[in-house]
C-alpha cells in the first residue's frame, strides 16, 4: 500500500510538471511527516546529504565537464572528420560516422545528452544537406548516442555501482560487449535504410586524406585510451579517471589544439555545474525517499510478494525488465536508478542475480528510455536541433530501439555476453 500510494503521488506531481528531484523530495517528506512524525526530518536531512556525497559521485561532475570541455574546445569536430574519412565511402556512411563518432565519445564522456550535444549540432546539419530526412538524421543521432551509457565509463553505471555497494569497473567492463555489438547492429541498420532510401556515400576514401585527418585527431583518440586503460588496468579509480578525463580535455584543449580560451572555459564549467546540480539534487532527494521506502520495509515486501508468486530467476528478470521499461518512459535516467535499485536489490539478491548483470540490464533499459516518449530526453535532444517533430522522430527511430531491446534481450538471457570479461577483473 505504501508503495502504490508513494508512485501515485510522484506521478501525479510529475504530471503537473513539478520538476521530478522536487517531486521526489516533497513524497519523501510527506512520507517521513506522515509515519514518524516532525523528529523524522532529522534523519531526512542526513538521507540528502550523505546520498549526495558518496565519494564514486564525484564523477559524475568530472566526467559532465570532461564533455562539456570536449564540446567546446574542438575535440569532437576532429573526431568527426577522422570517422568520416575512415567509413564516409560506405553508402549511408555518414550515419554510420554518426554512430562510430558517439561510440568515441561515449568512451570520455559517459553522458548520452553530452553526445546528442557534441556530435548532432555538427552532424544533423550535414546529414539533411546529403539527403537524410530530418527524422532519420534525429533517430540515428538520438539511438546511437545511448551508446554512451553503455561503453565505459558510464555516469548511470557509476551511480548504480554507489547505490548498489557493487564494482563500478567490473560495470564498465561488463558494458564493454554489449556496447559495442550495440554500435555495428546500429550500423547495419543504417546501411540497410541507406540503400532503401538511397542515400549517398558521404565521400570517397582517400587513404592520404585518412592519414591527415588521424594526425588532426591523434590527441582526441588518445584521450578514451588513456582514461579506459587507467580505470581498467587499475592504476587509477573510476572516479579518478574521471578527474583524469578533466585533465587530458584541458590540456588538450587549451595546449595542443589551442580552440579552448576562457570564455569558452567558463562556458563549459558553467554548463557544467548546472547539469551537475541538476543530477547531484535528483541524487539527494532520491536518498532520501529511499530512506524512507527502507524503512518502511517496502524493498523486503515486495520480493516476499514477488517470490511467493514464482522464484523462477528468468520469470523475475522479465518482470524487472518490464518494471524498468515503464519506469524508464516516466523517469530521467538518474531519478530511475535511485528510486528503482534500492527496492528491488532485495529481490535481485534473493532469487540469485549477479548484480553486475543486473547493473547492465538496467543501464540497457535507460538506454531504452531516453528513446521512448513522453521523457526520451536524449530523442527530445537530438529533434530539437534537427527540428524534426518527436512522434515522427519515434517511428522512424523504432528500428533502432529494435536494436537496444535485442541487446537487452540478449545480455538478459545469455549473461555471459556481459560477465565474460569481468572474469578477468579482479
Amino acid at each position: 500500500m505504501i508503495l502504490l500510494l508513494t508512485a501515485t503521488a510522484l506521478i501525479a506531481l510529475i504530471l503537473i510538471n513539478v520538476p521530478i528531484a522536487i517531486a521526489i523530495g516533497i513524497v519523501a517528506l510527506g512520507g517521513f511527516l506522515s509515519t514518524s512524525g516532525v523528529n523524522s526530518l532529522y534523519d531526512m536531512a542526513i538521507a540528502l546529504y550523505s546520498g549526495a556525497t558518496k565519494f564514486p559521485l564525484i564523477a559524475i561532475p568530472l566526467f559532465i565537464l570532461a564533455g562539456n570541455l570536449m564540446n567546446t574546445s574542438g575535440i569532437s569536430v576532429r573526431l568527426i572528420n577522422f570517422v568520416t574519412a575512415l567509413i564516409g565511402f560506405v553508402r549511408g556512411g555518414l550515419g554510420m560516422v554518426n554512430i562510430g563518432v558517439s561510440m568515441v565519445f561515449a568512451e570520455i564522456s559517459g553522458s548520452a545528452v553530452a553526445d546528442v550535444a557534441a556530435t548532432g549540432t555538427v552532424l544533423i546539419p550535414e546529414m539533411k544537406k546529403r539527403g537524410y530526412s530530418r527524422t532519420l538524421a534525429a533517430a540515428i543521432t538520438s539511438s546511437s548516442a545511448s551508446l554512451a551509457i553503455i561503453i565505459p565509463p558510464s555516469i548511470p553505471m557509476i551511480l548504480y555501482g554507489a547505490i548498489a555497494e557493487t564494482s563500478v569497473l567490473k560495470l564498465f567492463v561488463a558494458g564493454v560487449v554489449p556496447g559495442v555489438l550495440g554500435g555495428f547492429l546500429l550500423m547495419l541498420v543504417t546501411y540497410i535504410l541507406a540503400i532503401r532510401y538511397d542515400l549517398p556515400r558521404a565521400e570517397g576514401f582517400d587513404l592520404c586524406h585518412v592519414w591527415r585527418s588521424f594526425k588532426a585527431a591523434f590527441w582526441a583518440l588518445l584521450m578514451p585510451i588513456i582514461i579506459l586503460g587507467g580505470i581498467f588496468s587499475g592504476l587509477v579509480t573510476a572516479t579518478e579517471g574521471a578527474g583524469l578525463a578533466v585533465v587530458a580535455a584541458l590540456v588538450i584543449g587549451l595546449f595542443i589544439y589551442r580552440d579552448l580560451d576562457i570564455r569558452r572555459l567558463r562556458k563549459a564549467m558553467l554548463e557544467g555545474v548546472s547539469q551537475t546540480g541538476v543530477v547531484m539534487l535528483l541524487v539527494a532527494t532520491s536518498a532520501a525517499l529511499g530512506l524512507f521506502l527502507t524503512q518502511a520495509q517496502v524493498p523486503q515486501q515486495l520480493a516476499a510478494q514477488i517470490l511467493e508468486f514464482t522464484q523462477n530467476p528468468l520469470v523475475v528478470l522479465a518482470l524487472l525488465n518490464l518494471l524498468l521499461l515503464v519506469l524508464g518512459m516516466f523517469l530521467h535516467g538518474a531519478a530511475a536508478i535511485i528510486l528503482v535499485v534500492p527496492v528491488v536489490m532485495p529481490l535481485v539478491n534473493a532469487v540469485g542475480i549477479d548484480p553486475i548483470h543486473f547493473g547492465i540490464m538496467v543501464t540497457l533499459n535507460l538506454a531504452i528510455g531516453q528513446q521512448t516518449p513522453p521523457v526520451a530526453s536524449v530523442l527530445i535532444t537530438s529533434c530539437s536541433i534537427a527540428r524534426a517533430g518527436i512522434w515522427e522522430t519515434s517511428r522512424t527511430n523504432l528500428p533502432f530501439i529494435g536494436v537496444l531491446a535485442f541487446i537487452l534481450l540478449l545480455v538478459t538471457y545469455v549473461p555471459s555476453v556481459s560477465l565474460a570479461l569481468t572474469e578477468l577483473v579482479q
